[in-house]
């Protein structure tokens, strides 16, 4: 795994190894390898000072490198941008390149079946009719696509600061799901990955991967193989044991030996494999059970308490399987875990967590996918969140789960969706918010259920011939319009007063329109205003940007209507994404660019912004710190903070695709009398 990045705050020695060094050292010879090497020169250079030879401390040395590039320290007067964010994307980056398949990479056997999936829908064999050069370039974007998506759960997981494992067993981790393929479910194995792999990368498991780590933790650290400690154990596991039958007794055995001779080695990939086949889910029948109890564990209490409890329910917490997690997050804030009754009428089943950060909410969830709730529970959520001051917070997400079940379960018994529920699916009016680390999986299992092109009347409540689809097609009974977009688009959606958006592809690409008023008050007084808000984060040059004299404010309060578009929407060809040709383009359209002063308008406007959203003003480049700068705002919001920044846009600036732009409508002209 390549390294990236800064290298600052490089600590010149290394005092104790942790226990993860000695699993590299065995597992790799890590201390023999290129990049070890190089980080001991680096540091040398840096401090001043050797790296001792002793093959622990030169591969810690290496992983305190890797640590300070995933979590670079602040630096005085470098505050302008966000240096993790910027380290983790070199990362990924790196990674995209030598780990992702590219187009030429996909082999030929992936079209034959492609080919064989069309005939058996009913296609038929003469297949001349198929644009095989656009399926070709669709289905290679999504495999592009899903495989950078699934990397990015595991780097973006293993760089959070809440994630305690060591840095090596990180590495270990990263550096084994790259070589691993789709799991085989009924052999509890990962197959190899090859060059022409066109699966993602393996899921996150993330109860599956606290138990590995936990298990290397032990074999590797001599505290944990205390004879009180195993004397623990040992009682812990006969009192387990005695509600068994012999046969589960057996098996269990047989489960432990297998386990540990696994651990000897130290194949992550068959430990990983062997411990999500092992960890099973609450049973269908403990699930329909509610009846139960809540149990608060204190903010400093012993986390062990709390981690048995947790043991081997397959909650998907991490806190299950990783007692240094268990014990940073009870240090934190109170933990809360609802637990049903089991099959002994006792309240064993962990079914929701509340974890506090202080006195706030930090985070809610449930032991469903992507640890999101189970639908028996929302309702004891519900009421129990009532109890927080921040628990109004949560109410959407609670309706929102409501809601998705009963569709789910009208689905399953092929009911017909109305209106309201197809809306809501298709998230016309508002993002489906869940409890999970991810979005709810069931959003995009029930929508491949679903044909757009047939539900798109039913969702706009029209005719379907009073859906659009060209330009010459728009007229005074259209209701909507999806399709590319080209020259006066914008002008006769509003000529023909098209009540919804705009969309280039339903429902994925839809053209937000956003209208909000700007003018009307100084650049003194809009710096008050983010003030004043306090949940905004006003990076440093941002305040250069509005003491600039390119940034003007109008006197008056005026109307402003916008667009909101992804880059790609515009048609341009990949090479021809310069902020330029992006502006050209979107002249041509009928868009104008937004005045300076909306970007901070729209920031104190939009205050529910979805995390890890980036929304970039499609503005006249304004200088920032500097004179020779040409920036433009940029609004975030990361890990529920808003923040308002600034982003590069000289003429010949690259943009990603996928970036979302604000562009002005333009203005109409004055009728002539």
């Amino acid at each position: 795994m390549a390294e990236q990045g800064s290298s600052e705050g490089l600590k010149p020695k290394v005092d104790t190894p942790d226990s993860s060094t000695q699993l590299l050292k065995n597992k790799y010879g890590l201390h023999k390898s290129s990049e070890v090497e190089t980080a001991a020169k680096h540091t040398q250079i840096k401090t001043g000072e050797k790296v001792s030879q002793d093959p622990l401390a030169r591969i810690q040395n290496y992983l305190d490198r890797l640590d300070n590039i995933v979590n670079p320290p602040t630096l005085e007067g470098q505050r302008d941008f966000d240096r993790k964010e910027r380290n983790l994307q070199m990362l990924k980056n790196d990674l995209y390149d030598k780990y992702v398949i590219k187009p030429s990479e996909v082999p030929e056997s992936y079209w034959e079946t492609q080919k064989r999936i069309i005939r058996e829908r009913g296609q038929g064999d003469d297949l001349r009719h198929v644009d095989w050069q656009e399926l070709k370039k669709q289905n290679t974007e999504a495999i592009i696509t899903d495989q950078k998506a699934s990397l990015d759960k595991w780097v973006d997981y293993l760089s959070s600061p809440d994630v305690t494992y060591p840095t090596g067993f990180k590495y270990y981790a990263l550096r084994s799901i790259l070589d691993m393929n789709k799991f085989d479910k009924e052999k509890g194995i990962f197959t190899q990955r090859s060059k022409g792999t066109v699966q993602p990368f393996p899921d996150l498991n993330r109860e599956a991967l606290g138990y590995v780590a936990n298990a290397l933790e032990k074999k590797y650290q001599p505290q944990f193989n205390k004879q009180e400690e195993l004397e623990k154990e040992q009682k812990r596991l006969a009192k387990e044991e005695k509600k068994l039958t012999p046969e589960e007794k057996a098996e269990r055995k047989q489960d432990r030996e297998q386990f540990d001779r696994l651990l000897q080695t130290e194949n992550f990939s068959k430990l990983y494999g062997f411990t999500i086949n092992k960890v099973t889910p609450a049973s269908h029948e403990n699930m329909k059970v509610t009846q139960g109890k809540w149990v608060k564990y204190d903010q400093g209490s012993d986390h062990m308490l709390l981690v048995k409890t947790l043991e081997g329910h397959a909650t998907g917490w991490c806190t299950a399987t990783s007692e240094s997690m268990a014990k940073t997050q009870l240090d934190g804030g109170d933990f809360y875990v609802y637990y049903s009754l089991d099959q002994d009428r006792k309240p064993t089943v962990p079914r929701i967590a509340i974890r506090m950060e202080g006195n706030t909410i930090g985070e809610v969830r449930g032991i469903a996918p992507d640890q999101n709730l189970d639908s028996e529970v929302y309702q004891i959520a519900e009421d129990k969140l009532k109890e927080f001051p921040d628990g109004e917070l949560y109410k959407k997400k609670v309706s929102d789960m409501k809601l998705l079940t009963e569709i789910e379960s009208k689905t399953r018994l092929k009911q017909n969706l109305t209106q309201r529920e197809l809306v809501f699916l298709y998230e016309m009016d508002d993002l489906i918010e869940g409890f999970g680390q991810n979005r709810d999986p069931r959003i995009k299992e029930l929508l491949a259920t679903r044909n757009p092109q047939e539900d798109m009347p039913a969702v706009f409540g029209c005719a379907e011939s009073q859906i659009a689809h060209s330009l010459k097609e728009i007229n005074k009974d259209t209701k909507a319009y999806v399709g590319a977009l080209a020259p006066g688009i914008f002008d006769s959606v509003r000529k023909y007063n098209i009540e919804h958006a705009v969309y280039t592809s339903f429902p994925e690409e839809k053209i937000c329109k956003e209208i909000f008023e700007i003018g009307g008050k100084s650049v003194k007084e809009l710096e008050q205003e983010l003030i004043k808000q306090g949940e905004i984060d006003v990076y440093p040059y941002v305040e250069d940007m509005l003491h600039s004299k390119d940034f003007t404010t109008l006197p008056n309060p005026e109307r402003l209507e916008t667009v909101i578009l992804r880059v790609y929407d515009l048609g341009l060809p990949v090479e021809d994404l310069t902020t330029d040709r992006i502006y050209a383009r979107a002249k041509e359209l009928g868009l104008e660019l937004v005045p300076a002063e909306a970007g901070i308008h729209y920031r104190l406007k939009y205050t529910d912004q979805p995390t890890h959203e980036v929304l970039f003003m499609g503005m006249k480049p304004i200088a920032g710190r500097t004179s020779d700068q040409a920036d433009v705002f940029k609004l975030k919001c990361s890990s529920g903070h808003l923040h308002l920044e600034q982003a590069w846009a000289y003429p010949d600036s690259f943009w990603d695709p996928m970036r979302k732009l604000m562009f002005a409508l333009r203005k109409s002209e004055p009728k002539k009398t």
